[in-house]
């Protein structure tokens, strides 16, 4: 079987599983090409040494990578067509200490590949965005944190100008205004938002907020009438007000610009499909652990996931998977 079809199949069984990511990781006489869907990381093949560099190298050539260099880092990106629909593929090549070359492959779904359990829950987040503010989507890599935010910005922002500032851009959408993150230019987070702001969008996405700067940033944003979409890296719904609070936000600040906070994942049903569960945050409840000094991690997660588990949408086993979130 030639390399390209050996490729194709490894993307394609990828997809199949809605893997996030695919690894193709040296190991000490072969390579394991490993995929990664919701937490669990499982194999797809073994390569020879040979074959796994054959194929780290037809990767790098068709995302216009340079295939003469091995050890230092390099990125790319790719377009791949699967029965009739297009997936944006995100590359990340490194060498080891011993020069052997590994590769990641993050798959974007596009935004139409969105499914929620509980479609109530996207139209309540779409409700709160009308008041405006900061909305904070926060869950693990791969979680569709993304997908919810464009979606939130399609619903509200018909006729309104909205901006995004990402890294890289994720989602293609051309009714946006997609800037993007160029650290080797100078380009990075804090540059691009001081930026968008002096173009007055009525609805900003941050990609994720990372360092106080950007927090800071969209916390003023916010404050100033924007509507603003981030999202921020916390193991909870509720523990996303203490990461801001990590960045140096204070109580009195998230008191008048946060709006909601929301937590997600993305489950698997009895079919295999995959949809995203979320667990929301906002109004006096939101104020009142945005006071607490101690806070509690989620709101009804536990509550709709036993929901699933009784409608016999969800089994026992991942019940117990995402019980803690």
């Amino acid at each position: 079987m030639e390399i390209r079809e050996i490729i194709d199949q490894i993307i394609q069984e990828s997809i199949d599983a809605h893997a996030s990511d695919i690894f193709i990781l040296p190991k000490d006489d072969c390579y394991h090409i490993d995929i990664r869907s919701g937490d669990s990381l499982s194999n797809l093949r073994k390569f020879s040494l040979s074959e796994g560099m054959e194929a780290i190298n037809y990767f790098k050539y068709i995302a216009q990578m340079d295939i003469s260099e091995h050890r230092r880092p390099q990125v790319g990106a790719m377009t791949y067509l699967y029965q009739n629909d297009s997936y944006y593929l995100r590359l990340s090549s490194l060498g080891d200490f011993n020069d052997a070359e590994s590769l990641v492959i993050r798959i974007i779904y596009q935004i139409d590949h969105s499914s929620y359990f509980f479609p109530k829950q996207l139209t309540e987040l779409a409700e709160l965005s009308f008041s405006r503010g900061l909305i904070l989507t926060s869950g693990p890599t791969g979680s569709g944190k993304t997908t919810t935010m464009y979606e939130l910005a399609k619903n509200v922002g018909r006729d309104s100008v909205v901006m995004t500032i990402e890294d890289p851009v994720e989602v293609h959408e051309g009714s946006f205004l997609q800037t993007q993150v160029n650290n080797e230019a100078g380009i990075d987070y804090f540059s691009l938002l001081k930026a968008a702001l002096r173009h007055r969008p009525d609805i900003l996405i941050i990609g994720e907020i990372r360092d106080p700067g950007t927090a800071r940033l969209a916390v003023d944003a916010a404050l100033s009438g924007h509507l603003v979409l981030a999202t921020l890296h916390a193991k909870s719904t509720l523990q996303t007000i203490s990461r801001l609070e990590g960045l140096n936000i204070s109580r009195s600040e998230l008191l008048n610009c946060l709006t909601a906070v929301s937590y997600q994942r993305l489950l698997p049903d009895l079919a295999g499909n995959f949809s995203c569960l979320m667990d929301i945050a906002s109004g006096d409840y939101l104020k009142e652990q945005i006071l607490c000094s101690q806070r509690a991690d989620f709101v009804n997660w536990q509550e709709n996931l036993k929901q699933l588990r009784e409608e016999g949408r969800i089994d026992d086993h991942i019940f117990d998977q995402f019980k803690k979130g």
